[in-house]
């Protein structure tokens, strides 16, 4: 694969995700933050959470200078359960032995209301009949429609936030050809925006049954005693009662 993503149409796909990313990540908030596989992305960049990781089931090469790498089996975390708050899969299930233990992990250990952000190629596209023709990608993985993804991560409890489609020019073997056809993806957007060669989701994880208590910023209420405000009636009636005494 990092042969292919060398190719003008792997820089086209490069570009798009990590805008996508960028976007997608930017406003989740937590402390731990963790990137499964693909590290020719930096799929965190944009995050502003204190610990974030990249995971890779091998050695990287070239080693991604400034970023903290944890080698580790996808379908086995070194992390305990709860303990994320936001995990990315950029085509990490495609490229995985057992893309369902992977999401069983993921699931296992992102907090309750934690997010995980998958990329995906879609078989529904120019892309994805390429492949089926034999016509390259044959180094990418199994392609996993968003449909077939949705139905695992519902049956994980998890539901599903967000979905954008990309890339809807064909995977050109030189640039000069992905420039002529860069209307594609304007018209892509408005007339077949479920086309695009490439997906991005976004999912929370919920629990049944469990509710986040918010802080108490406000402090309670003190309780005022009362204050009699003097008027003629009441005057006259204090003054009767101490000529009485």
């Amino acid at each position: 694969m990092p042969d292919w993503l060398a190719s003008p149409a792997g820089g086209y796909l490069r570009t798009w995700e990590q805008t996508y990313l960028d976007r997608a990540v930017a406003d989740v908030f937590g402390f731990h933050a963790l990137q499964l596989g693909f590290p020719m992305l930096d799929a965190l960049q944009a995050n502003r959470m204190p610990h974030r990781w990249l995971g890779c089931d091998e050695r990287p090469s070239p080693w991604p200078l400034g970023r903290e790498v944890l080698l580790t089996h996808y379908e086995a975390l070194p992390f305990p359960d709860a303990s994320l708050d936001l995990l990315v899969l950029p085509h990490t299930l495609e490229l995985s032995y057992d893309p369902h233990a992977t999401l069983r992990e993921v699931q296992r250990v992102l907090v309750p209301e934690g997010r995980v952000v998958i990329c995906g190629f879609n078989p529904n596209s120019l892309w994805g009949l390429s492949k089926s023709f034999g016509r390259g990608f044959n180094d990418v993985g199994h392609f996993i429609g968003q449909g077939r993804l949705r139905d695992w991560l519902q049956l994980l409890s998890f539901e599903v936030e967000s979905t954008s489609f990309g890339c809807y020019r064909p995977a050109a073997k030189t640039q000069r050809w992905l420039d002529r056809l860069e209307w594609m993806d304007a018209a892509g957007v408005r007339w077949w925006p479920i086309l695009g060669a490439v997906y991005g989701m976004v999912a929370v994880k919920r629990v049944h049954g469990m509710r986040l208590m918010s802080p108490a910023w406000k402090r309670a209420a003190v309780p005022r005693a009362a204050v009699v405000v003097p008027t003629a009636s009441n005057t006259a009636a204090q003054a009767a009662s101490k000529g009485m005494e």
